[in-house]
């Protein structure tokens, strides 16, 4: 007998999933929770930490604070430094009230007369006002003054430092003497000084020719000193004027103990040919009475009184001759009419050059000279026939 089929019941039915009804029950999350964090029962269960992070790392936070440090420290600083500045530009303290807060050190030859009146306008003004460059440059435009230095001291004080320019002959200039260093800067005599040079005079320097030109015949002047000292000789000593004028031809006059001698000694070779006139001078005068100049720039060949002592164009005034021989200028570069037209009589240049010892001895030696002449009728002829004309002398060397 046939069994029959009992229908289910339509509950029956919804527990039983088919294949339209998986998916969704895989969706849910609490399955897959259960299944994905299923943990072995061996294991320790971790227990989970929650951490609270800031919204600045330790870091950037550390650097932001030395910030902030260095920053306060300099607006102190700052602060400081307007307020000193303050103080500094208007305190009464700072000022220079008189010349003694003007300390001048170095200076034998410029007067402090002279400095002043560069350093003078800086009376009443306040210290930190005072351009120093500025007032070095002024001072520098000094002859006198080769290098200075000006520098503040607080509270209320400048030092000034002087580097004098060193002399190293006189020179005549027009119608002046005045001292001249190895660049060619010219310095007028110092008017108080205690100081007796022994420089010979230099001639044909110009009033209006540039520095670079009188630089030029110094160099000439120092090899020609350089050579004539040259081993203990000190020729230079026995020179009153070297004339630069043609520097081809540096002609020297010799304060000889018989008189002075033109000696033309050329563009070279200073000392050997100042020795042939130092050997032979002796000669030369028994030979002609009267011995004005020698030119030595040939070879094997001597013309003795080729010219005659130097000329110049302008005499120099009576506060001239008396500041030059009381510089130490030898009276032997001075002539006759820079006495005469200069309106000071022989007495009173012999009174002037009596303060030196240089001086007295060159005066001593004239008056020998003039002792020792010879007075024979016929040397007298002989010495005017060979003033009237040049005498070439050969074969001495």
């Amino acid at each position: 007998m046939a069994r029959k089929s009992v229908p289910l019941p339509q509950e029956d039915l919804e527990l039983t999933p088919s294949e339209e009804f998986v998916p969704a029950l895989l969706d849910d999350a609490r399955l897959v929770d259960l299944e994905t964090e299923e943990e072995s029962p061996f294991l320790r269960a971790q227990k989970r930490v929650s951490v609270r992070r800031g919204s600045i790392p330790k870091k950037t936070a550390s650097r932001l604070r030395l910030a902030a440090i260095a920053f306060a420290g300099l607006t102190m600083v700052g602060l400081i430094a307007v307020f000193s500045y303050r103080y500094g530009m208007h305190s009464w303290r700072f000022t220079i009230e008189s010349s003694d807060d003007i300390e001048v050190t170095g200076n034998q030859n410029v007067p402090r007369a002279q400095l002043m009146e560069v350093l003078g306008g800086d009376i009443g003004r306040n210290l930190f006002f005072v351009p120093l460059a500025e007032r070095q440059q002024q001072l520098e435009q000094i002859p006198w003054v080769g290098s200075a230095t000006v520098m503040r001291f607080l509270p209320n004080r400048l030092k000034v430092e002087i580097q004098e320019r060193k002399p190293v002959a006189f020179a005549r200039i027009g119608s002046r003497i005045a001292l001249i260093d190895a660049n060619g800067v010219v310095m007028e005599l110092p008017p108080t000084s205690h100081a007796k040079y022994s420089f010979p005079v230099l001639v044909g320097m110009g009033e209006s020719e540039p520095l670079s030109t009188r630089a030029a015949r110094m160099k000439i002047y120092s090899d020609v000193i350089r050579q004539l000292d040259a081993g203990g000789a000190n020729y230079s000593q026995d020179l009153s004027e070297v004339d630069l004028s043609d520097t081809d031809d540096v002609k020297v006059t010799v304060n000889d103990p018989s008189g002075t001698v033109l000696v033309h000694l050329g563009s070279t070779n200073y000392l050997n040919r100042f020795k042939i006139y130092v050997a032979h001078v002796g000669d030369w005068r028994q030979q002609f009475q009267k011995l004005q100049s020698v030119d030595l720039r040939y070879d094997r060949q001597i013309i003795v009184n080729p010219d005659s002592r130097l000329s110049h164009d302008k005499p120099l005034s009576a506060p001239a001759v008396r500041a030059a021989l009381a510089a130490g200028v030898k009276p032997a570069a001075l002539t006759a009419s820079d006495l005469k037209r200069g309106g000071m009589s022989v007495g009173a240049a012999s009174k002037w050059s009596a303060k030196s010892s240089t001086a007295k001895t060159t005066v001593s030696k004239t008056k020998y000279a003039k002792s020792a002449a010879p007075k024979k009728h016929g040397a007298r002829r002989a010495g005017r026939h060979h003033r009237r004309k040049a005498h070439v002398v050969a074969g001495q060397d």
